[in-house]
């Protein structure tokens, strides 16, 4: 039995569509947690089985890890004013944790950051709460694996209406600052690898870091080539990533933890790793801006 956790968000949609697929020839039994099973397609509810409630929930979890082998974990997005970053990661895995080790579940795979052992990784906000989340997680004793993920090619789509309206999309990093950069289908395919061979054991990290390092400026040549028109970045002081942040009403932990972050980035939170075949993941930024971003701007 594999519980998956967030099954309707980016990440977990994907993994579950995968697991649709390959589950079976496996004899492996699929449960999701789902705060609305009405947000799961009919065909897969007839297929899964389904615990209604939060993750975060003593007695969703309870329920829904009995007779569990293996575990997606993710952290849902944040409420926009929490008291600390430590409640959005830890505080919401707590009640989990306990309930690997009532039920002994073997294995469990969560979704985290990239940064661990860097010199700014005490200090990158969201990023160094979800490390002490691994941390909480592996303390359990579980087999557990962390995907180590740098920043998302997912994260563009927020700025669809800027690049299809101005031609225009922006960050907080240096034009020319090269990173690595994963695609979420990618995550989705090495969190699947992971549940459905549980070989593994002890507790560690797994970059997912993509094919190549790029910066804004080869993001902004790639989707112009890509949409067939001028696209550019534009940097954003964090002064007013910040105030754009406040405005929206996200509470000052949260806001300080995105700055916090986007700063450590600028710092090489992301550069403690190096690409090896074990560490790049397949999509290339170009791709997925043909099979992802460019449908959605010509929408």
């Amino acid at each position: 039995m594999i519980v998956i956790t967030a099954p309707t968000g980016q990440i977990g949609s994907r993994l579950l569509d995968i697991l649709l697929n390959e589950a079976p020839a496996r004899d492996e039994e699929l449960r999701v947690i789902v705060r609305d099973p009405g947000n799961l397609p009919d065909a897969v509810r007839a297929r899964v089985d389904v615990v209604t409630g939060s993750h975060g929930d003593a007695e969703v979890v309870d329920r829904a890890f009995a007779g569990a082998d293996a575990v997606f974990w993710l952290v849902p997005p944040a409420a926009p004013q929490p008291p600390s970053l430590d409640a959005v990661y830890s505080g919401f895995t707590r009640a989990a944790a306990k309930a690997f080790t009532t039920h002994g579940v073997g294995h469990v795979v969560g979704v985290s950051a990239l940064g661990r052992g860097t010199p700014v990784a005490g200090r990158a906000g969201q990023v160094t709460a979800s490390l002490a989340m691994d941390d909480l997680i592996a303390s359990t004793g579980v087999a557990y694996r962390a995907l180590a993920n740098p920043t998302f090619m997912d994260n563009l789509l927020r700025q669809v209406a800027s690049i299809h309206d101005d031609g225009v999309f922006t960050d907080t990093v240096a034009a020319d600052r090269k990173a690595p950069m994963v695609a979420t289908q990618d995550i989705a395919q090495a969190a699947a690898g992971l549940l459905l061979d549980r070989s593994w054991t002890g507790t560690g990290e797994v970059p997912v870091l993509g094919p190549e390092d790029l910066s804004a400026n080869d993001m902004a040549r790639i989707m112009s080539d890509v949409l067939g028109r001028p696209v550019r970045y534009e940097r954003q002081s964090l002064d007013d990533f910040r105030a754009a942040l406040a405005g929206r009403g996200i509470g000052d932990a949260l806001v300080q933890g995105y700055v916090d972050m986007m700063r450590s980035k600028d710092d090489g939170l992301d550069d403690g790793v190096r690409r090896t075949p074990r560490t790049a993941s397949p999509t290339t930024f170009r791709e997925w801006c043909e099979e992802v971003l460019k449908p959605v701007v010509r929408a």
